[in-house]
């Protein structure tokens, strides 16, 4: 990965738009959405490609931030491909500058694993996305953990956080907020060796 001063990064947190979901863990990308755009005192707008977006600066003030452009899909998860590559085109986001936040069954709950590339595994918004964009893109992947017994995996990730789950929550969304802006910032490698767990 590069990391080009002047070209816009993408940033895609998948999730299911609507207040019945907003709390699911399916939707653990909109959070870090949410609070990049906290964190840049920006607001989400509604843009022409079916997304919600923010366009704004991550980084140290001066010649070491980068532009960047902070995405919430309103296609539902398993469309996010058709905003995305709209959004890529539109803002003219070179490949390796494209990164999605998303929920990961087989990491244990709370713990992130960021690369590039690689299957989806299942999930049906990087599923959307690969078809659309190819493999090769940034992952910033939020530990959900798997499935208590039987329990099917779509009820469990359309569930919202346990409580005590949620009680960590926060702190974990920060951690993966934190895991983004050092990709951009500072590159792939010191982002894995800070946040990979």
């Amino acid at each position: 990965m590069t990391t080009d001063d002047t070209s816009p990064w993408l940033v895609v947190g998948l999730g299911n738009p609507g207040g019945e979901y907003a709390a699911n863990r399916h939707n653990v990308g909109f959070m870090v959405a949410d609070l990049l755009a906290e964190r840049m005192s920006a607001r989400f707008k509604a843009h022409k490609s079916r997304a919600q977006v923010v366009e704004g600066r991550i980084g140290p003030p001066g010649p070491g931030s980068r532009r960047v452009v902070i995405a919430k899909p309103m296609s539902f998860m398993n469309l996010s491909g058709g905003p995305t590559t709209a959004l890529r085109d539109f803002y003219k986001v070179p490949a390796d500058h494209v990164v999605a936040v998303h929920d990961e069954l087989d990491i244990d709950y709370g713990a992130l694993r960021l690369k590039v590339g690689g299957g989806d595994n299942g999930h049906n918004g990087l599923k959307s996305i690969t078809k659309s964009l190819g493999p090769d893109y940034a992952r910033v992947r939020f530990g959900i953990g798997r499935p208590p017994g039987r329990m099917d995996v779509a009820a469990f990730v359309l569930k919202d956080f346990s409580s005590a789950e949620r009680r960590e929550l926060d702190y974990f969304v920060d951690r993966a907020a934190d895991a983004v802006e050092t990709l951009i910032v500072d590159g792939l490698e010191r982002a894995q060796t800070t946040y990979n767990s």
